[in-house]
């Protein structure tokens, strides 16, 4: 069983890497116009129920995802540790924020296209950036 430490790490982990990583590369593919200026990097619109920034909800989840592959990954080494992080963050992130929220939602599922590819990107680069900062904490 993992520790709490080790949890609670993996958590502010990911929790960091959405606002740098994540938000970041969503911002370079704003300035490139990949995605649109109505889009924007770290959102402040209020998401309910609390009326909190979208970027913080956002951060959160990306905490609660740190939380829950840490355990699973932290043990990894060399080059499969950092391959592990990207793609597991790029795959399920992607597929869970296409496939199984928009019905939790009670919305229609996204068309693959465009849209899934930048998910996997800014995904995987929160991968890069959970495992990066996992790794500056002394923890894998």
């Amino acid at each position: 069983m993992p520790s709490a430490k080790l949890l609670l790490l993996g958590f502010v982990a990911g929790f960091i890497a959405t606002l740098i990583f994540h938000q970041g590369l969503w911002w370079v593919f704003n300035r490139v116009g990949i995605i649109p200026p109505a889009r924007p990097a770290w959102p402040l619109d209020p998401i309910p129920p609390f009326g909190l920034p979208s970027v913080l909800s956002k951060a959160f989840w990306g905490g609660l995802w740190g939380l829950v592959l840490t355990p699973v990954l932290a043990h990894l080494t060399g080059a499969s540790y950092w391959i592990a992080w990207i793609v597991v963050g790029a795959v399920a992130l992607t597929a869970v924020a296409f496939f199984v929220v928009p019905p939790l939602k009670g919305e229609p599922m996204q068309a693959m296209g465009p849209r899934f590819l930048i998910g996997l990107s800014v995904n995987g680069a929160w991968g890069f950036g959970t495992a990066l900062i996992l790794r500056l904490l002394g923890k894998t």
